[in-house]
C-alpha cells in the first residue's frame, strides 16, 4: 500500500463525517421551533424530514459516484452549468453560507463555554474560545483528509456519547399521552416542522466533498449516504 492509498478515507471516516454534520448545532437549533409547529407529532415530523433526505441523498450518490471531486457541490454546478456567471454566483453564496455557518457555531461554542469562567471575564474568554475553535478545526484540516477523518470519528463518537446520556435521562420523564395523534397538530404544520427539521438533515451534503479522498467511491459512497442518515433519522426520532 502506497502513501497515496494510506491517505485515503475509509468508510467510517466518511460517515462520522455525514453523522457530524447532521448531529450538529443545525439540529439542536430547530428542535425547539420544530416542536412548536409539530407538537406531540415531532417524531413523525422527524420521520417525514428523513424520508425526504432519504430521496434527496439519491442524487447526490448518483453525481458523487460520477462526478467524484473533493469539490462537491461545486464540481456539480460546474458540470451542470459550466464555468460562467451562474457557476460563479452560486458557487459564492455557497461559500458565504459555510462562512455564516463557521461564524454561528464558532460564536455558540464561545458562548456556551465562556459560561463556565468567572463572570468578570466571560468577555474575554468568549472571544478566546471562539478565536480558539476555529484556528484548531482550520490547523486540522491542513493536516489532510485523513487526520480529519479520524478526528471525526472521534467527535462524533463523543457527541453521540452524550446524546445517550441525555436519553437515558430523559426516559424517566416521558408521558406517552404526549405523543398521541390527538396531540398532534395539523397536517400542515406537521409536514412545516419535517421540513425546518430537514434543514439540519441537509448535513449529508458535505460527505461529496470527500469523493476525492475516498479508496473506492463507486462502492463506499451510496452505502456512506444512507448509513448516517438513516441513524440519525431513528436516533433523533427515538
Amino acid at each position: 500500500m502506497n502513501d497515496l492509498q494510506k491517505k485515503k478515507l475509509g468508510y467510517w471516516s466518511v460517515v462520522s463525517i455525514g453523522i457530524g454534520g447532521m448531529v450538529g448545532g443545525g439540529i439542536f437549533a430547530v428542535l425547539g421551533l420544530a416542536v412548536e409547529f409539530a407538537h406531540g407529532g415531532t417524531p413523525v415530523a422527524f420521520v417525514l424530514a428523513g424520508i425526504v433526505a432519504l430521496l434527496t441523498s439519491y442524487s447526490y450518490i448518483r453525481l458523487s459516484v460520477t462526478y467524484p471531486s473533493r469539490g462537491g457541490t461545486v464540481e456539480f454546478l460546474n458540470q451542470a452549468f459550466g464555468p460562467g456567471l451562474i457557476t460563479g454566483s452560486l458557487n459564492i453564496l455557497l461559500w458565504l453560507s459555510y462562512i455564516v455557518m463557521l461564524s454561528l457555531y464558532a460564536y455558540a461554542f464561545g458562548s456556551y463555554g465562556a459560561s463556565f469562567f468567572p463572570a468578570k471575564t466571560q468577555i474575554i474568554w468568549k472571544h478566546i474560545l471562539i478565536t480558539g475553535v476555529i484556528v484548531l478545526f482550520t490547523g486540522l484540516n491542513i493536516f489532510g483528509s485523513k487526520i480529519v477523518g479520524e478526528a471525526e470519528e472521534w467527535i462524533v463518537g463523543f457527541k453521540i456519547s452524550i446524546l445517550f446520556l441525555f436519553i437515558g435521562a430523559g426516559l424517566w420523564s416521558i408521558k406517552l399521552q404526549h405523543l398521541e395523534p390527538s396531540a398532534w397538530t395539523e397536517p400542515f404544520h406537521l409536514i412545516a416542522g419535517g421540513m425546518i427539521i430537514f434543514l439540519a438533515y441537509e448535513g449529508f451534503e458535505l460527505i461529496p466533498n470527500t469523493g476525492g479522498d475516498i479508496k473506492n467511491p463507486k462502492r463506499v459512497l451510496p452505502v456512506a449516504y444512507y448509513s448516517p442518515i438513516s441513524f440519525v433519522k431513528n436516533f433523533l426520532t427515538f
